[in-house]
């Protein structure tokens, strides 16, 4: 079946040619060959409402469609083939609209599907070899040409790059990166010619998880624009009942056609979804991508917030800011930061830039093996260093457990299996996390609870500083989503993470917004909502863009309806002839729509 962008403009032309060829033979005095181009026109638009119909009552989907189908049908039985063929313009007219509208609400988006890449470039020994994007490994050098767009996450191996980040961030001038820092796919190279070596598929980077959004954002439906479903029902039994109580009132039948031509419910059928998608897209152009229209509006209704500690209210990346212990503080910092180039856990990262920015000369390990999230050890210029958490070291078959050190994290240094030391970090409060706690708390936004998978001396330390309601520590991810469950008692929770470990518990909220640059792809599955801006603000940004994008909604149903239903009272008691109606009722249905498309402002 042809697309509504085909379809009416099958049925404009139609309805055009019809009005114009009838208005000729009108005034070349052929009346009756005037009214057949009218009923003809009226007929061609028919015929594709009642194929759209069709169609959609085989997907069950029982719409307000009905009512123009029965407002054409009635003009050609009553002889009313002006009103018939003007209503055929108008219905055209406003499946335009609709294209034109969701087009505009599309915008900020489609930038984001434009820039997908199809193949790329792979250094090979033998030279360079263009591949398609699947076929990129983990581990490939590619090369990204002046204009390129990044086709998977990676580091750069080239010595700097300007690399522009404004699909993704909305930053308007490129960034400078250097040699070994990440660069997140979808970006564009603004410089030269570099090289970077992928560090993820490109199925599973960071501008695929954007492009899963946008599709499923696409095909989302919201739940306020199935309540518009249900007033259709109700809608086209009350417009059947004021048309047949006219026509029984005033013993006029006629009287049938002039209500159905003013009933014809673009309010119902197109400001929802208008407003609703205007509303997506405007978040998307501040940086929040939105799966559809679904979670906006349950974002909303948020009452309640649940946020996870690192990497969400903190940096996510700790700071050394003690070392402490029998052995010389850089004796115990380079030993171990020699060790910690093995391992890719977050403090071990932090070890090694401190050792770094202390300019201390790293060694090479050797025999290193890692318990995941535990601790390491391994040779160091030959002696056995062991770094990690409490729970990674025992005496007599115990954990060791030294009292904590209120707020922060800390890690034990054993050489030859005797302790040299202990490292102290600390997860810094992010910069904007104040301002979006007191942001939330003036959207009226209830109860804001911290569940993290830290020490509660951690985790209080962050809950106090943000002034939260609630703490919960040591937290697993099944447990996170036991809070989100035991929360939802006080109104809707919206889960804050960064889309890794809270996954489970961003999927069980009523709402998950997931934050953190590199962890796009992972939320694509279980968050509702996606910060590419790495801005918290961005959260209360998205609230009120929901909120007043609903509002639209609602006033443009009640605001279409109200009017339509005046104007049946009129047509019922015989002071709206059918074919003024129709352009009456065309008038009510621009002004809705226009109304609904403010929600991209």
């Amino acid at each position: 079946m042809p697309d509504i962008g085909l379809r009416s403009t099958i049925m404009a032309a139609a309805a055009v040619a019809g009005l114009a060829g009838a208005f000729v033979l009108f005034l070349l005095d052929f009346g009756s060959a005037s009214r057949l181009a009218l009923a003809a026109s009226t007929c061609v638009a028919l015929a594709f409402l009642l194929i759209d119909i069709g169609a959609k009552l085989r997907n069950g989907d029982f719409g307000l469609d009905l009512i123009a189908a029965l407002a054409m049908g009635s003009t050609l039985w009553f002889g009313e083939y002006l009103a018939g063929a003007i209503v055929a313009l108008m219905y055209a007219g406003g499946q335009f609209l609709e294209a034109f509208a969701h087009r505009r609400a599309d915008e900020g988006m489609s930038a984001l599907l434009a820039q997908v890449p199809r193949t790329a470039l792979r250094l090979m020994e033998d030279g360079l070899e263009e591949v398609p994007i699947p076929d990129i490994a983990v581990g490939d050098v590619l090369m990204i040409r002046r204009g390129d767009v990044i086709p998977a996450d990676g580091t750069l191996m080239s010595e700097s790059a300007s690399i522009d980040q404004s699909v993704l961030t909305g930053e308007a001038f490129p960034v400078t990166v250097s040699s070994g820092e990440r660069i997140s796919s979808g970006a564009t190279n603004a410089g030269d010619a570099v090289e970077i070596r992928v560090e993820s598929r490109a199925e599973d980077s960071t501008y695929s998880g954007i492009v899963k959004l946008v599709e499923a954002s696409r095909r989302s439906k919201a739940r306020i624009a199935r309540l518009a479903d249900r007033y259709a029902i109700a809608f086209l039994l009350l417009t059947l009942a004021i048309a047949a109580g006219a026509a029984i009132l005033s013993g006029d039948m006629a009287r049938i056609v002039a209500v159905l031509v003013v009933a014809t419910p673009c309010p119902l059928i197109l400001a929802v979804p208008v407003a609703l998608a205007a509303g997506t897209s405007k978040a998307a152009k501040a940086g929040v991508l939105v799966k559809g229209a679904g979670p906006l509006e349950i974002l909303a209704d948020a009452s309640v917030a649940v946020f996870d500690k690192t990497g969400t209210l903190t940096a996510g990346d700790p700071e050394v800011v003690s070392i402490d212990g029998p052995e010389g503080p850089d004796r115990i910092l380079r030993l171990a930061a020699s060790l910690d180039q093995a391992s890719s856990h977050v403090v071990g990262r932090a070890i090694v830039r401190e050792a770094r920015r202390r300019q201390l000369a790293l060694s090479r390990p050797a025999d290193v093996s890692e318990l995941a999230g535990a601790g390491i050890s391994g040779l160091v210029d030959g002696i056995r260093v062991s770094v990690g958490g409490d729970n990674y070291f025992t005496a007599d078959g115990r954990p060791s457990r030294p009292p904590e050190k209120k707020g922060r994290m800390q890690a034990k240094v054993f050489f030859d299996g005797q302790l040299a030391g202990e490292i102290v970090f600390e997860d810094r409060l992010r910069g904007d996390a104040v301002e979006l706690v007191g942001k939330l708390r003036k959207l009226g936004v209830r109860r804001i609870v911290l569940a993290s998978g830290d020490e509660r001396s951690v985790a209080a330390a962050i809950a106090g500083s943000l002034s939260l309601d609630a703490v919960e520590a040591r937290l697993t991810p099944a447990q996170k989503v036991e809070v989100v469950a035991r929360e939802r008692t006080a109104g809707r929770v919206m889960m804050v993470g960064d889309g890794v470990n809270d996954a489970p518990a961003l999927a069980a909220a009523d709402v998950g917004i997931a934050v953190g640059a590199t962890n796009l792809a992972a939320a694509a599955e279980a968050a509702d909502i996606v910060l590419i801006r790495n801005d918290l603000n961005r959260i209360a940004t998205a609230i009120e863009i929901a909120r007043r994008s609903r509002a639209i909604a609602v006033q443009s149903i009640f605001a279409g309806i109200g009017l339509s239903l005046v104007a049946m009272l009129f047509a019922g008691a015989g002071f709206l002839p059918p074919v003024t109606g129709a352009m009456l009722q065309e008038v009510i249905d621009v002004a809705v729509i226009l109304n609904a498309l403010r929600a991209l402002r």
